[in-house]
């Protein structure tokens, strides 16, 4: 059985803040009474030396909760482009470069498509709940679509300029944040962990 979410405070294992903002909005309903970002209370950063979204996000989220000494929730995330065998995947944020300018990871993605016909992508979003005594549960969820050239949209963060989703017209950052939570990859995510974690009987 999954542990039960019980506790008047959660850690939110990340230091960008278009993230913690996305998933402060996912967490509203919930009533926690405070919810800090690890950039927040000054937590270091764990290198992420997973090989898997999963494995990243339970390596953060546990990291957090050690250090904080409360329940923390990791996000790990990035976008799979078919074409390129799935890069950037784990390495998203890395392709940014330390100044994590995401205008030239967009341009890297799209100068590595060069003239490929294939534009599909996905977005992948795992999380992970981590509490202080060890205990950890964890959730992927995915969203499908395509790439667009040049960046559209002002709204959204990371790559969100050049994802469009299936059976859409605009771009992450082109929708309204309430749109994109609907059928982000995150919100996928969340679906599980709320029914897991969250959701009374």
């Amino acid at each position: 059985m999954p542990r039960r979410f019980s506790e008047d405070t959660l850690v939110v294992a990340s230091h960008n803040p278009g993230k913690v903002r996305e998933i402060a909005d996912l967490l509203a309903p919930f009533g926690l009474r405070r919810v800090v970002s690890a950039g927040d209370l000054g937590l270091p950063e764990p290198e992420e030396t997973g090989a898997t979204f999963i494995a990243n996000a339970d390596l953060k989220a546990r990291a957090a909760a050690t250090a904080s000494g409360h329940p923390a929730l990791a996000d790990d995330s990035g976008l799979e482009v078919a074409a390129l065998n799935g890069a950037p995947g784990i390495y998203s944020a890395r392709w940014a470069g330390p100044g994590k300018d995401f205008a030239v990871a967009m341009e890297r993605v799209q100068t590595a498509l060069g003239n490929a016909t294939d534009r599909s992508a996905n977005f992948t979003c795992a999380l992970c709940l981590a509490w202080p005594d060890g205990h950890a549960e964890s959730f992927e969820g995915r969203v499908f679509g395509d790439l667009v050239w040049p960046p559209q949209g002002d709204k959204g963060f990371g790559y969100d300029p050049i994802f469009r989703p299936s059976g859409h017209t605009l771009t992450f950052a082109e929708m309204e944040p309430t749109a994109k939570h609907a059928m982000s990859h995150r919100a996928a995510a969340f679906r599980q962990l709320v029914a897991a974690c969250f959701e009374t009987a």
